[in-house]
Order: C-alpha cells, then structure tokens, then sequence
C-alpha cells in the first residue's frame, strides 16, 4: 500500500502524488514494488509520451488514455 512505503518508494510516491493531484496513478502501485522494472518502464514511457517532441498534446493523451481504459474496462 502507497501509505505504507518508506525510503525512495515514499519519496517516488509523493513526487507522483504531486503531479497526479494527490492521487497514486495504478501503474505506479504495479511497478512500485520491483524498481529494476519501475525505472526504465517510467523512463521508456517519459521518453515516448511526455517529451515536447511528442506527436499528441498532453491532453490529448490523457483523452486516449481515457477511452482505451473505458474499452478495457478499467476502473473509473
């Protein structure tokens, strides 16, 4: 649980928490527990989603994130 975490994950946590508006975003808490996949997994997804080289807008991502989570049935 993100509330329970010490060290760099609770320093990974609250940085998150900060630039999702106080919320821990799900893929965090699945990668959180095994760094050697969370860094470069954050790493390869900053680079091809959050650069401002980037082919969408920001917002437009966060629009496609939201209809493929609907399509699969994500949570809310």
């Amino acid at each position: 649980a993100p509330e329970r975490t010490r060290g760099l994950r609770k320093l990974l946590i609250w940085v998150n928490k900060r630039q999702y508006g106080g919320e821990v975003p799900g893929i965090l808490k699945v990668l959180l527990p095994d760094l050697n996949v969370a860094f470069p997994t954050v790493w390869l997804y900053n680079y091809l989603h959050m650069r401002k080289s980037s082919p969408l807008t920001r917002l437009q991502r966060e629009m496609l994130a939201t209809v493929v989570n609907g399509l699969i049935g994500g949570a809310p």
